[in-house]
């Protein structure tokens, strides 16, 4: 367990076993299982009349946005109700009648609430007021809300350089305030604007750029119904996703085919029963997966390479199996991919990617005989060394079948949280985009700063290394969603200030800056309004639809203040009335700040109007088929190489997962009911043979340890399950195991952490 040497603050926190029980995997996701466990999670923090009336109002038109992951919605949502049960765990943990005030911070320091489980803290309940931590104390005390907003503004004219601040965002926030953010931040006079899209899409939204002109998916919720084949690669959507759920199971019952790509088989794409459905209550519900592909950790490259060779060799016997007419109207590189495939033989392909043959050629056929194609992924294709060839990889096997611009067809990168891609989209990022700049200029009539800023890993290395002294999080808890835990920790308290706008108490709020700050915010749930008048947000989904979301709950405190007001009054406290730019009128007129976001961002037009009821799409070149932005206009077949990782004999590859108690760094409960463990997160699931080979038993205790550039890093305690994963293969939960995975080792281009594909050796206990 890991100390500071000032504050005796457990950045860990404690690695006890809390009573394991095991049971068989899962063989089927939802069913009246999810419909009992959601709303016991809902009925125990909110009680019973409270929680059907916020489920009611959940991903409802009138309504507020789940604020778990970005599917979207249907445009008629079922009368019963359009959430899952991890939409359900997620309100229940934002709309609790628990409380975290001041006298919760009168008795409590924060070097014993270190000690506590992640589990333990995020169930203290709902922060309330805002909270001072000061140097040298260990225990946060009350400060006025225009106490925190002077405190910033004094430390951030105190810094030498604006690039000495670090503004992070999650991806819960809404377009309006991440819009706000971004423009106080570009005001400020820095880029250093990373958030979470840093460690997870972003190898698909620099894989999607290059190839396709625009960093998002092409589909449609519609798309599902129409699609022959569906293919799923490293994505478990039964426990990140249940929703999608729906969506395949009307390919499905459409006379779709479904692939799955990933190591492990997952429950939810085996079989998935409905609860809003007699034969999903009473009947067996229904099968989902076509043909598993259980490919090694990292491998995929290898596979889709094995698959486009034998499709290439197909289309030359038989023809017709490539759409030859579109990769010559659209794309670019076609004859320099067919040479490329050439390289490799089908054996060492196949022996890479660990698939049995059979199964492949199952693919390669279902594959040949349709063109109305979706891939869909998530982390399990981001997270590695080679990330954005992962993508680049699946881009190259849609442009090959016309599966683009197309009914039925297209890519599918699955966002994690609720409003990521909207962050995004409103500018919330490190890059330079000069048009943006322009833009901002001539509408707010200031010039952002033109140098790039810094993304997460970058970041946490200037606080560690002093380079930077502030930083400012809008949402999220950074410290347990970064990669190499005790690193980022001390990049965390070399800072002079630390700020976490927040909902929920959480481990970042414990290992800060000398000095720290807790400012507490409205959640979606809950209703926002100024002067009697109700006000509402607006949030992008996962498909690039804009609609708005609107609380209705009594907030969870009077001393409660929105996103965008505690933004809008930060920048007032700094500015003072030395701006051009208004930032109180925008901090409460969240109409105003649309009516800018449609000055500045293309495709916001009317947003004030069209954002309600289902919400409208922004525009997107794929789905027009145009590639004008790209070099001669064209889509861009890529030249992807092999992953390569040196691993020893006594040597495995680990990836992190979620549990299904699980969103994000928010554990809802200590049970993974779908795979069959229950009361413990601290395992590590990995293949008999591999056990017996080392002489491990199951649940034997065992350290895991990494080794990058001469650095010893260890998870210790963990039991180990044997788990149908391909020899070679482990996987573990994060936060648990991020203390292994090295900062600055990361995905080639968009620096996103290697999360997935850990090089670790295993010591017994």
């Amino acid at each position: 367990m890991s100390t500071t040497k000032k504050r005796n603050i457990s950045v860990l926190g404690p690695d006890n076993f809390t009573g394991i029980q095991l049971k068989e995997p899962a063989t089927y996701a939802a069913g009246l299982p999810a419909v009992k466990v959601a709303l016991q999670h809902v009925f125990k923090e909110m009680g019973v009349v409270k929680s059907m009336n916020v489920l009611s109002r959940m991903n409802q038109k009138e309504g507020f946005d789940c604020p778990g992951c970005a599917w979207p919605d249907p445009d008629k949502p079922s009368k019963l109700g359009e959430y899952c049960e991890n939409g359900a765990k997620a309100i229940a943990e934002e709309a609790t009648n628990q409380r975290v005030g001041k006298d919760f911070f009168a008795k409590y320091s924060v070097e014993e609430l270190s000690n506590w489980s992640d589990y333990q803290i995020g169930k203290s309940g709902r922060l309330t007021d805002p909270m001072i931590l000061k140097p040298g104390s260990i225990y946060y005390e009350p400060i006025s809300w225009q106490e925190s907003y002077e405190l910033i503004a004094s430390e951030l004219h105190k810094l030498n350089s604006p690039d000495e601040g670090v503004f992070y965002t999650s991806g819960r926030s809404s377009n309006e305030a991440a819009f706000l953010y971004g423009l106080f931040i570009r005001a400020f006079g820095t880029n250093n604007m990373p958030d979470c899209s840093n460690m997870c899409h972003e190898s698909s939204g620099v894989a999607l750029s290059e190839t396709l002109g625009i960093g998002k998916g092409s589909v449609k919720l519609e798309d599902f119904d129409k699609a022959e084949v569906v293919m799923v690669i490293g994505q478990n959507p039964g426990t990140n996703h249940p929703r999608m759920l729906s969506a395949l199971q009307k390919c499905k019952e459409n006379g779709g085919k479904v692939i799955s790509v990933n190591p492990l088989e997952e429950a939810g794409l085996i079989r998935f029963k409905n609860p809003q459905e007699v034969k999903g209550v009473l009947a067996s519900g229904t099968a989902l997966t076509d043909i598993h592909l259980q490919v090694k950790i990292n491998q995929d490259v290898a596979l889709l390479k094995l698959i486009i060779k034998k499709l290439a060799k197909l289309d030359k016997e038989k023809g017709n199996v490539f759409d030859h007419t579109f990769i010559e109207t659209y794309t670019q590189g076609y004859e320099e991919l067919l040479a490329d495939t050439q390289q490799y033989s089908e054996e060492e392909l196949l022996v890479q990617s660990g698939v049995a043959e059979n199964l492949i050629n199952e693919t390669v056929d279902l594959l040949a005989n349709n063109n109305k194609i979706i891939i869909c992924w998530a982390m399990g294709l981001t997270q590695h060394k080679n990330g954005v060839d992962n993508i680049k990889e699946c881009v190259n096997l849609l442009l090959l079948k016309g599966s683009l611009g197309k009914p039925g067809a297209g890519t599918c990168p699955v966002r994690g949280h609720s409003n990521v891609q909207g962050d995004r989209t409103v500018g919330i990022m490190h890059h330079v985009s000069a048009a943006l700049n322009t833009a901002i200029e001539n509408t707010f009539g200031f010039t952002p700063p033109d140098k790039e800023g810094l993304d997460t890993v970058h970041a946490i290395e200037a606080m560690y290394e002093g380079r930077a002294k502030i930083f400012i999080a809008l949402g999220g808890n950074f410290l347990s969603a970064a990669s190499d835990t005790e690193y980022t920790a001390q990049a965390l308290q070399n800072c002079d200030l630390t700020v976490a706008i927040s909902t929920k108490l959480n481990r970042s709020h414990l290992v800060t800056g000398k000095t720290a700050l807790i400012l507490p915010t409205l959640g979606r749930s809950e209703l926002d309004s100024k002067n009697g008048k109700p006000r509402y947000f607006t949030v992008e989904n996962s498909m690039g639809k804009v609609h708005q979301s609107k609380g209705l709950l009594k907030p969870a405190s009077d001393n409660l203040k929105s996103e965008p007001e505690i933004i809008g009054k930060i920048a007032d406290a700094y500015f003072k009335t030395e701006h051009k730019v208004d930032w109180k009128n925008l901090s409460e007129d969240y109409e105003l700040i649309r009516d800018k976001i449609q000055q500045v961002i293309k495709g916001f037009d009317d947003i004030n109007n069209r954002s309600k009821g289902s919400g409208f799409y922004l525009p997107n070149n794929v789905r027009e088929l145009d590639f004008s932005k790209l070099p001669n206009q064209k889509a861009q077949f890529s030249i992807c190489s092999l992953s390569n990782h040196s691993i020893g004999e006594d040597e495995f590859l680990l990836m992190t997962i979620r549990s299904h108690d699980q969103f994000n760094t928010t554990i809802y409960g200590l049970n993974d009911r779908y795979r069959g463990v229950f009361n413990e997160r601290r395992i590590i699931l990995m293949n008999q043979s591999d056990m017996d080979k080392m002489s491990l038993n199951k649940l034997d205790v065992v350290n895991l340890i990494s080794h990058y550039d001469n650095k010893e890093r260890k998870a210790e305690n963990f039991l180990i399950l044997p788990y149908n994963i391909p020899s070679g293969n482990l996987a573990s939960y994060f936060p648990e195991t991020n203390v292994l995975i090295p900062y600055n080792h990361y995905a080639d281009k968009s620096n996103t952490p290697i999360s997935k594909s850990v090089v670790v050796k295993i010591e017994k206990v």
